[in-house]
């Protein structure tokens, strides 16, 4: 194991701190190795926030997200906005998420707000 844990500030920087966190990977919390991949982890967090941001998912990558990880199915989509056509419209972007869906599905599946909330694009039915 290498010094003592920096600051991360270059992508040299970045790139080290990737391979170490590679080799502590798994240890043991609690430990000397586990609490260095613990502090590891949050410095590369923090240099990834800052350069390499990521926008959240739209409203609709959110949904299919959301039932994907938490084994959800449209189905249960249908059951929690009232209709099966409606979670259908929903999900090929047909139909916009009003503000009583958005308020369901962040309170009920927990899908963040902040997603929900974004503008998206619908599809053109033509």
């Amino acid at each position: 194991m290498s010094g003592d844990v920096k600051p991360i500030r270059t992508n040299a920087d970045y790139e080290a701190a990737l391979l170490e966190l590679k080799k502590l990977w798994g240890a043991k919390s609690g430990t000397i190795q586990g609490d260095r991949l613990d502090v590891l982890a949050t410095l590369i967090d923090a240099y990834e926030s800052q350069h390499f941001p990521m926008d959240p998912p739209d409203p609709v990558e959110a949904i299919r997200y959301c039932v994907e990880q938490q084994g959800r199915s449209q189905s249960d989509l249908a059951v929690l906005l009232g209709s099966r056509s409606r979670a259908s419209e929903i999900l090929s972007r047909r139909r916009p998420l009003t503000l009583e869906m958005v308020r369901k599905l962040h309170l009920e599946w927990r899908i963040p707000a902040e997603s929900l909330l974004r503008a998206y694009d619908l599809a053109i039915s033509g």
